[in-house]
């Protein structure tokens, strides 16, 4: 027991604290040159994946699965929050020779 607290008490206290802690991360995923950048990375439910645009012309970030489809013009940024864990293959409708992945665990 802490501070004379009973083991329930306690456990609810450390759930709070644990989820007042948590906290979602942003990654960051660069277009240039026709190319995503990085191509791969891992994140966890939860998480927002953010695609910045910094090439000549508007892409798109398509899951192949269908988990999202966004536009994104030249020179912008848009964003997306991973609801479910797996592993999602991505390319842009415009360029299919660009691809990605993301690994999403929970």
């Amino acid at each position: 027991m802490f501070l004379g607290m009973p083991g329930r008490a306690l456990g609810a206290l450390l759930l709070v604290l644990a989820a007042a802690t948590a906290r979602a991360d942003t990654i960051v995923i660069r277009i240039d040159k026709l190319a995503f950048s990085p191509a791969e990375v891992t994140a966890h439910v939860g998480d927002t994946l953010e695609w910045v645009n910094a090439d000549f012309v508007a892409h798109t970030a398509t899951a192949h699965d269908g988990a999202f489809d966004v536009l994104i013009p030249v020179k912008t940024s848009k964003s997306v929050v991973l609801a479910t864990d797996g592993v999602v293959d991505y390319y842009c409708k415009f360029h299919p020779n660009m691809t990605g992945r993301v690994s999403i665990s929970k």
